[in-house]
Order: C-alpha cells, then structure tokens, then sequence
C-alpha cells in the first residue's frame, strides 16, 4: 500500500485481512444479483471457501484456475445453482474448490447411426431401415440443467421419430422419396430437442431393406414391365417398317427400272455372302407375267 506523508511516499504492507476484505468485497458485488437466493448457509461456506483459497493460495491456484478449449464451454454450479446464466469459456475461468462444480460441454457437430428398425408401413410391408443423424449442442446450460444425457436421449429419440414417420409412408414414397422423409424427420426431430438446447442439423436414410418375397416379386414385376415395354417396342418398328415398305413399293410401281436395279443390288449382295454358290439370274422380263 502506498501512503503519501508530507510530499513523501511510504510503501507499507498490506495485512492478510485487508486482502481478504477487498477482495470479498469485489466479489461480493459481482455476485449480489447472481447468488441471492444462497442463503445465511450459503454465504458462510463461500467465505470460508475465500479465507481457504487465500491461506492456501500457493496450493490451491492450481484447482482454482480451469481452462476450456474453443470448442468447448463450462456450466459452473455454485451450491447446486448455475452462476451467471450462462456459460463460461473458451480460455481461463475460476472456480472455489469447495463450493463450486462444472460441466463441460463439448459443442462440436455429433453424428451417430441409428440401429436398423423394423418398421411396418402404411400399405403393411414390413422394411428394415437405418439412418444416420448429425446434431450440436447450441444451448449448455440447457443441456445440462433439462436433461440426464443429451446424447443418449437424443439416440432414443431419433429412433422413435423413424419409426413414427415412416410407418404413415406407404413401400413407395419410402423407395422414391428419402429426401422428403429426411426432412420430416429433421423438422421432428429439431423440435423435440429445442428444450434440450439441441439442434439437429440433418437426418438421412442409410439403407432400405426388403424381405427376399417382396424383392423377387418386385423384380418379377419390374421384369414384366421391361418385356412389355419391348414388345410395344417391337410392334412400332414392324409398323414403321410396314410403312416404309408400302413406300417403297409406290416408288418401283412408278419407275419399273428401279425394280431391275434392286434385283441386280440383292444378286449382288448373296454372291458376295455366299462365294461358293452360284446363281443364274432369270431376265425380270419373263418375271411380268408373275409381277402382274
């Protein structure tokens, strides 16, 4: 301490009680809107929780100082109550050893698989399908103070929310439209959590798996489909050749040499497939009286 006598500083020392005061006073004037309710009880076990830290001060830095990463933030509990209303961190922050309790909470986007479920859907097909679900914890304290385990509830939950969304989709939409399902399951989810201090962030469907019946019958009528599909297929091109054909006969009809020169072509074409054959070609005149 630092006393000014006659124009002159003196230096003195500053006694174990005043550091106390002084810093129980601080302390005290931060904390009177935060810990009002502690109680007589209360404010007697935080005093000597200060009077300890301050006479052991060398010993008990070291479980005074506590430090959480960027990632992370620490809900402190003063005699069972939260301090502050909110969290603390990232870097350095105090506690008292006696008094004073925290929870780390880690706020790192968590993903987990959900296990394979059998779920019955709307038009009675039994499927087994599993998923995968990502979410971070956006509130601490809520997490902490609402719910036991937020991971292990959240798991549970998601597991529910599959088998509740998709037993009201028929085998269908479940096959055509996952990214429809994902999002209702998202949506359900997210809202289930808000007081948890969760926010799923997305939600997707791993796999679908059919019963070896329902997948042979699916490719029975797939396989059918395909087969009708070629056969209409067949039928328009014979059509479209029919049509071509009947062209095609309109223009010899017009030009009698054109048939002369098919005939010649289609000679030619077989000699050249078929060397060791010999053919003798008829004069197209004595074939008219047939054409007729």
């Amino acid at each position: 301490m630092i006393r000014v006598r006659n124009g002159k500083c003196d230096v003195g020392c500053v006694s174990l009680t005043q550091i106390l005061y002084i810093v129980l006073e601080t302390r005290r004037s931060r904390l009177s809107n935060e810990n009002t309710h502690l109680g007589c009880c209360g404010w007697l076990l935080v005093i000597a929780s200060f009077m300890l830290v301050v006479v052991t001060f060398p010993i008990t830095l070291f479980m005074c100082v506590k430090i959480v990463k960027e990632y992370e933030r620490a809900v402190i509990f003063r005699l069972g109550r939260i301090m502050d209303r909110k969290p603390k961190g990232p870097g350095l922050f105090f506690v008292l050893p006696c008094t004073d309790t925290f929870v780390k909470v880690d706020l790192r986007t968590v993903s987990f698989d959900i296990p394979p479920q059998e779920i019955l859907t709307k038009d009675s097909v039994t499927v087994n399908v599993d998923g995968v679900v990502y979410f971070r914890i956006q509130c601490p304290i809520s997490s902490v103070a609402n719910v036991s385990n937020a991971h292990h509830s959240t798991r549970l939950l998601a597991q529910t929310t599959l088998r509740n969304v998709l037993g009201t989709k028929n085998l269908a939409e479940l096959l055509s439209d996952r990214e429809g399902i994902s999002g209702s399951m998202q949506e359900s989810l997210d809202d289930a959590t808000d007081p948890w201090g969760i926010q799923v962030e997305r939600v997707e469907i791993k796999d679908v798996k059919l019963p070896h019946q329902m997948q042979r019958a699916m490719a029975a009528e797939a396989e059918a489909a395909r087969e009708a599909r070629a056969k209409i297929i067949a039928a328009e091109g014979e059509m479209n050749a029919s049509r071509a054909l009947k062209e095609a006969s309109l223009v010899i009809a017009e030009a009698p040499s054109a048939l002369q020169l098919r005939y010649l072509q289609t000679l030619s074409s077989i000699a050249t497939e078929k060397n060791s054959t010999i053919i003798f070609p008829l004069p197209i005149d004595m074939m008219k009286a047939f054409i007729k």
